[in-house]
């Protein structure tokens, strides 16, 4: 915006120069003047238009950049929720088969200790 300005500054300034430096009639210079400040005007109001229109399309970038993230954000959370009920349910059918298993070696090593009991009485008269 800054290049706008000095762009303006600098034409101003030649266009004064040049119109106070000019050897014409006070009509001919306020005539000068104005059409010179139209031409400025029309320029700034051009820029103006253009810096506008940049502004909606980059808002406009944003806006839909943040969308497909929050898009994205979105499905990651979910992903994550729906890993965590996974594990969950992995983990709680690990510890009933770990249940399972260890009532198995329980009896078995109460089966075991038995045998083992049964064969000392027996070897140990």
């Amino acid at each position: 915006m800054s290049k706008i300005l000095k762009v303006i500054a600098a034409t101003v300034a030649g266009f004064t120069a040049g119109v106070l430096l000019a050897p014409k009639s006070g009509k001919e210079t306020r005539a000068d003047i104005k059409a010179k400040a139209e031409e400025t005007k029309e320029f700034a109001s051009e820029k103006a238009a253009q810096v506008t229109q940049a502004a909606k399309e980059g808002a406009a970038s944003v806006k839909k950049g943040a969308k497909s993230t929050e898009r994205e954000a979105k499905n990651m959370a979910k992903s994550a929720k729906n890993s965590g009920v996974v594990m969950r349910d992995e983990a709680e059918r690990l510890v009933d088969e770990a249940k399972v298993r260890g009532g198995r070696v329980a009896a078995t090593a109460k089966r075991t200790a038995k045998s083992v009991e049964r064969d000392v009485k027996r070897n140990v008269k």
